[in-house]
């Protein structure tokens, strides 16, 4: 097959779906698909270089808004691949208008697929405008409105979020994400280097890595490390933190400030994904404070790993979290300090490890792929 895969982001970005598209492109290309990717110029990046077999064409943006600008000024671009393209596979949010629009121009397949959606959450999130909030809502339900012959859901609650807006279930598609099991594994010892570069010696580590985007919940588990040192006085909070979102990023820093813990708290930049097992390794525990998530990688990367974890109850979460862990309630930082000290004391559930790979989800991948093209017709 030839298939177009169209996202706003790619890597060098950072974030979930990016490491999606990468892992689906590359694993496409293994079983001998021709892949071409779609996506933002970035700094730094070229307009068009082939990376472990995938085609990837960057489309000139403007920086400010670069991922809305996608959604109108990769549409020639995408029209002049897909015209030799089997299907479109494209992402929420703003590859979906292009990719649907060309294909049906071009009356070709288009599957979407869909990270989360965050529906009600909207009007949950206290960080952004009650207008960014309400227009963002309205966004998601005109891009779910959209034709697409096929809705991939990467967990089943965010197909029945799917659902409940009214697409057929015969369209709605599970396919989870994947993790590199070989990656994240289990450590068996730390690395006592990086304990020595972080001056560390026997403190209690709690660990968050991720953006600090409006659904991740990090501003809740800040304000539990004041609550948390209360219970476990030699612990620090390990704070791998993106810088993207920039304003929410240095709201954190000022909270940090404001509350004066910073001598609580190890604050690091983002890590290359090579080095990062390390990191978890080191921790005692992993938190995944999130008001919403359709999946949830870092969840599923520190369960990859044998570390206790405390994660909201919310969303796909409970679905995600297997071997050792406690489930809290959302913007609650005290019930998130007492998980964390139940942690320290060594009180869990404990349930058999879940195993998600990218060589499952690619296979199911192209399933549909295979099903879309074979029923032949194209949906209206």
């Amino acid at each position: 097959m030839r298939i177009i895969l169209v996202s706003e982001y790619y890597p060098p970005h950072i974030g979930g779906a990016e490491i999606v598209f990468q892992n689906l492109s590359e694993g496409l290309v293994q079983r001998g698909h021709d892949v071409i990717l779609v996506t933002c110029k970035l700094p730094n990046t070229k307009d068009a270089e082939t990376v472990n077999g995938v085609q990837i064409v960057r489309v000139n943006v403007p920086r400010k808004g670069s991922r809305y600008w996608f959604s109108f000024l990769s549409v020639p671009q995408i029209f002049a691949l897909a015209r030799k393209a089997d299907l479109i596979q494209t992402t929420t949010y703003n590859g979906s208008f292009p990719s649907i629009l060309v294909c049906k121009l071009l009356r070709k397949k288009c599957v979407i697929t869909v990270h989360e959606v965050l529906g009600r959450h909207w009007d949950d999130f206290s960080n952004i405008s009650r207008f960014s909030s309400k227009s963002h809502k309205f966004l998601e339900k005109i891009i779910m409105s959209l034709p697409f012959d096929a809705f991939v859901c990467v967990s089943e609650h965010t197909g029945e979020s799917v659902k409940s807006l009214g697409i057929a279930k015969n369209k709605i598609k599970i396919i989870c994400n994947g993790i590199d099991h070989d990656l994240f594994k289990p450590l068996g010892v730390q690395n006592n280097q990086i304990r020595q570069e972080l001056n560390l010696k026997n403190e209690f580590i709690y660990m968050y890595f991720g953006r600090p985007g409006i659904s991740k919940g990090v501003e809740y588990l800040v304000h539990a490390v004041p609550l948390i040192s209360r219970q476990v006085s030699d612990s620090k909070l390990l704070l791998v933190l993106a810088h993207d979102p920039k304003d929410r990023y240095e709201n954190i820093k000022n909270m940090i400030r404001d509350l004066k813990i910073e001598d609580k708290i190890i604050m690091l930049d983002p890590l290359p994904m090579a080095r990062l097992p390390d990191y978890i390794g080191i921790s005692d525990c992993v938190v995944v404070p999130s008001l919403s998530e359709g999946f949830g990688f870092t969840a599923a990367e520190a369960c990859a790993m044998d570390k206790p974890v405390v994660a909201s109850n919310v969303d796909s979460l409970p679905e995600v979290v297997s071997g050792k862990y406690i489930l809290v309630e959302p913007k609650k930082p005290d019930q998130i300090a007492e998980a964390v000290y139940k942690i320290y004391k060594g009180e869990y559930r404990q349930t058999l490890k879940k195993m998600f790979t990218w060589n499952e989800c690619v296979e199911k991948y192209e399933r549909v792929y295979q099903e879309m093209l074979s029923k032949g017709q194209l949906s209206m």
